[in-house]
């Protein structure tokens, strides 16, 4: 069987589309949709269901992606060993959102460039990194959504508590009274955040007030670090990983306006495409974030 085949075969199962695989691939549509055609006339079945929006893949589909797509990621990683061999170096592709990867998971990975890693990263939503992983452009990914399907592999990372946060001057104006019926705070301070869907601001007032948030972002940064720097600077409320505003609360910059008895919490993933921990810089990296996520 052409080896070629079984590559767009398997681009066109992770990526879902025969559109984003050409692109995936740098080929044409209509050579893509020829080589699936070319493959299923040769095992005598239809690979993928075609649908308005990208394909689906049949059982057999299905069954022959779990197959030959370990096989096809190891000889890539073969041809990548051939080229990391003149400088000794293996290179390690890792992606995931910009702040975590930032102040987690790139200082945890440093002591392993002195045993031969190097590090690439890529930043993205859950969504975005999810797909770059599953096309072959990154080996490891950090997300916050567990992926579906037997292509990825995931395992739990760590639990972020997210902390109701605010300068000092808000917080002073607010009573207690005030900031238990959540929506009075979101009337009186603005709100800072990554998404006009105020995402984080909606989790938390799900899971602390059981409502949802009345009031539309007055600023929108899609960095939780500039979420920080604006709502420190006294722009409004945020809602915000305790990781990551933690020196901030001690140095009294800014204020919890809440301590529910229950903070809210989301959950990171590490995710690999399945079978690539057979890899050695990919398995020890996997390993090395896991031991220190134990103390995040």
């Amino acid at each position: 069987m052409d080896l070629a085949l079984l590559r767009t075969f398997v681009t066109v199962h992770r990526a879902g589309s025969f559109t984003r695989a050409a692109a995936l691939l740098g080929l044409s549509q209509p050579a893509v949709t020829g080589q699936i055609r070319t493959l299923e006339r040769q095992l005598g079945r239809p690979l993928f269901l075609r649908q308005a929006r990208g394909v689906t893949p049949t059982t057999i589909g299905d069954e022959l992606a779990h197959r030959a797509a370990p096989h096809l990621d190891a000889l890539v990683e073969i041809t990548e060993a051939g080229l990391d061999e003149e400088t000794g170096v293996r290179t390690l592709h890792l992606a995931g959102p910009p702040e975590f990867v930032a102040l987690r998971a790139l200082p945890a990975l440093t002591p392993l460039i002195s045993q031969g890693l190097a590090l690439r990263a890529s930043f993205g939503n859950a969504e975005e990194t999810l797909e770059g992983l599953a096309a072959g452009h990154h080996d490891l990914a950090i997300t916050t959504a567990r992926p579906r399907g037997g292509l990825l592999t995931a395992t739990p990372l760590c639990d972020e508590e997210h902390v109701l946060i605010a300068s000092p001057r808000w917080a002073a104006r607010l009573g207690p009274g005030e900031l238990r019926g959540g929506h009075v705070v979101l009337e009186q301070l603005p709100v800072v955040e990554v998404h006009e869907s105020l995402p984080l601001v909606s989790r938390y007032w799900a899971a602390v007030f059981d409502s949802r948030p009345a009031a539309a972002g007055a600023v929108i940064a899609p960095d939780l670090r500039a979420v920080l720097e604006t709502a420190a600077s006294g722009a409004g409320l945020a809602v915000l990983p305790r990781y990551l505003c933690e020196e901030d609360l001690r140095s009294g910059r800014v204020v919890a306006l809440l301590d529910p008895p229950v903070p809210p919490l989301r959950t990171y993933f590490l995710v690999v495409r399945t079978g690539t921990l057979a890899l050695p810089h990919i398995a020890r990296a996997h390993e090395w974030l896991l031991r220190a996520a134990v103390d995040w």
